[in-house]
């Protein structure tokens, strides 16, 4: 077995930086931080901040410098091998609703690692179970000040929580979260919401258990299990109903009113899957507390309307050409895409916009979000469709900071296909409007004047009053 070399690689020293100043060069080793061995980024961020530090290098002629700095916090402008500094935690839970258990085997070897490793949380805002997590590195995290922990919580029954994690432990780790609180650490929870299981009056109690950490557990989430058709062998789990999903959005807005009434926050948010699936108007935007949960899906659609009308309501940089263009979305967001779209053709009539909804083959039908669709679905469904001088696809459709899709297909490979250009939107109002405004340009408008929202008679629009048209907006 190799040994562990010791230390950590440096990869780039910024032009300029104090680390440059000292003659450091990538390929040299990081051994010590003011005597300390370096775990990971968070113990080298919190050691160089001190007022004075002392680096113990290796260079690449195996020859060690120490070297002394007073630099009062100034970043030294070096980088290293792994981001991170260490390597990734895997998860040890084999939980009833883990999404990537329900992956079909061939696809690439990055969607099949299941991370659930704290120091993710703080840079990244992934969610964790804590059942990778010792009192060590709750001590850390305290001593460090690292903030916000984002925690998976599913349920606070201890047993409940073994079961649906399928790990001795997991019950015995949400203690964890009474020392977090203790040390007044901001928290943020999640619950992913398997029918039957942890909803009703499990649902209930982990609300209040979890309220009770107020003010640090700042938010909680309460989202709906995603079935993928390759569930052979699996724990048996059913979708939710209409009716149901209008049950889990009753006990949480009672919890809401109450909770907003005693500290001034609404605390648990139904993720808009769930007013979806229950035919019901999305919450207005003043009950999301700041859209702290967009990452599991609370408020996106509320937002992305905000944002629209924000955008619609600006001068635009240049006249808006006569012209067509289509968007891809997932069958999730289709109405409100179509509603938006509907927006913009009041203020630009010459514009032509047709909206198409793709149906999740790849993972099956109960998978409506477009950051699920595979580049093989969209170009089966919208071949030979009429998508006239471009077409949208959201960024969430992407490995991030990439052109592939989950799939591998990669964009290029879709226009080809489609014989359209195929332009990437990020993933807000604003980059949306102006997509479809002037979908010929690789990056939005950055100096459109911003005019009042009333200045177009934008400010009566509601989300809410979507189309049911099949085909889109033409």
């Amino acid at each position: 077995m190799k040994k562990k070399e010791k230390g950590h690689i440096i990869s780039r020293v910024e032009p300029g930086s104090i680390g440059e100043e000292l003659s450091l060069e990538p390929g040299d080793r990081l051994l010590a931080v003011n005597g300390e061995e370096v775990e990971d980024i968070f113990d080298y961020e919190y050691y160089v901040e001190s007022p004075s530090v002392t680096l113990l290098v290796e260079k690449a002629s195996g020859e060690e410098w120490e070297l002394e700095i007073e630099n009062d916090g100034e970043d030294l402008g070096l980088s290293f091998e792994n981001g991170l500094m260490s390597q990734y935690r895997s998860c040890s839970n084999k939980c009833i609703f883990c999404f990537i258990d329900q992956m079909p085997p061939g696809m690439r070897e990055t969607l099949y690692f299941k991370d659930d490793d704290s120091r993710l949380s703080f840079l990244q805002g992934n969610y964790i179970t804590l059942t990778n997590m010792k009192e060590k590195d709750i001590d850390r995290i305290i001593r460090f000040k690292l903030a916000p922990v984002n925690i998976s919580v599913h349920t606070t029954n201890p047993d409940l929580r073994c079961r649906m994690l399928n790990n001795r432990f997991a019950g015995k780790t949400l203690g964890y979260m009474d020392r977090l609180y203790r040390a007044g650490i901001p928290m943020n929870g999640q619950i992913v919401l398997c029918k039957g299981i942890n909803d009703g009056e499990e649902l209930e109690q982990t609300i209040r258990d979890l309220s009770a950490y107020l003010p640090y557990m700042e938010s909680l989430s309460v989202v709906p299990v995603g079935l993928s058709k390759y569930r052979d062998g699996l724990y048996p789990l059913e979708p939710f109903s209409k009716e149901d999903a209008g049950a889990v959005i009753d006990r949480i807005e009672g919890w809401q009113k109450r909770i907003f009434a005693e500290h001034g926050t609404h605390f648990v948010h139904a993720s808009d899957e769930f007013y979806i699936l229950a035919e019901r108007p999305l919450p207005e935007a003043g009950r999301y507390d700041g859209y702290i949960q967009l990452e599991n899906g609370v408020g996106m659609l509320r937002l992305l309307a905000e944002e629209v009308r924000e955008a619609l309501a600006e001068e635009m940089p240049e006249p808006v050409k006569a012209g067509t263009v289509s968007v891809a979305t997932g069958r999730l967001a289709y109405p409100y895409i179509c509603r938006i779209a509907e927006w913009v053709r009041e203020r630009f009539p010459q514009r032509i916009i047709r909206v198409y909804p793709v149906k999740n083959d790849f993972f099956g039908p109960m998978i409506t979000v477009s950051g699920l669709l595979t580049g093989r679905d969209i170009v089966a469904q919208l071949k030979g469709a009429d998508l006239g001088d471009c077409l949208l696809l959201p960024e969430n459709m992407f490995r991030a900071g990439e052109e592939v899709f989950l799939d591998d297909m990669t964009r290029t490979d879709a226009e080809n296909a489609l014989q359209v250009r195929a332009r990437i939107v990020k993933s807000s109002g604003r980059d949306l409007v102006f997509a479809l405004l002037f979908p010929e340009r690789e990056s939005d408008a950055e100096h459109a004047r911003s005019l009042p929202g009333e200045a177009y008679g934008y400010e009566g629009y509601e989300l809410d009053e979507i189309s049911d048209a099949e085909g889109g907006v033409q």
